[in-house]
């Protein structure tokens, strides 16, 4: 063979190896995400957010949910079905870090943390979050679950949807509302 053919191939050889190599290493870049939140909504009996000093308890009765302690506001259609879908959404992006020291740099202590407890039926928390704001990125959100010390940066932001005013929740219930429960009782 040519001199010159046995060159070209080699370097052409050298190239698709260079290549190969340089997608592996670009694989181990890619972040693997994981389901935050995996609860069905029939497993949960109770919702209870918290912030600063306000909180919301929010109960299942039966096959409907309401505020507790709040006989005049009845909950707002789709409200529940809308924080589990959201919850369902959300996925962790990659660890911030694992020292409880930072937790005030990424807002999840408790004091400046929107914190988030589902009970079940019987009176177990089936998870519990700690939500604190981006300061970078207002899209997105910090994350520690239960009693553990990691904070995880999410794909979403859900502290907007964590309120703690009932009317956020709930709503005054129209006139026609009002005759029909009247009538039913």
């Amino acid at each position: 063979m040519d001199k010159k053919l046995i060159t070209v191939i080699g370097i052409l050889g050298g190239l698709i190896l260079i290549y190969f190599i340089n997608l592996s290493v670009q694989n181990s870049y890619s972040s693997s995400t994981a389901k935050l939140f995996t609860i069905s909504e029939d497993s949960i009996n109770k919702i209870v957010i918290s912030s600063n000093q306000d909180a919301i308890e929010l109960i299942k009765n039966d096959t409907t949910w309401a505020i507790s302690g709040n006989d005049t506001l009845k909950l707002k259609n789709n409200m529940i079905k809308n924080l589990f879908d959201r919850m369902s959404s959300l996925e962790q992006s990659h660890l911030v870090t694992s020292k409880e020291k930072n937790w005030t740099i990424y807002n999840v202590s408790a004091e400046k943390g929107t914190h988030l407890a589902f009970i079940d039926y019987d009176g177990n928390t089936s998870a519990y979050y700690v939500f604190g704001n981006s300061t970078t990125e207002y899209n997105r959100c910090y994350v520690r679950m239960n009693q553990d010390s990691k904070v995880f940066l999410l794909n979403n932001n859900i502290i907007y949807q964590l309120q703690t005013t009932p009317t956020f929740w709930g709503e005054v219930p129209t006139a026609n509302e009002n005759d029909e429960t009247e009538n039913i009782n």
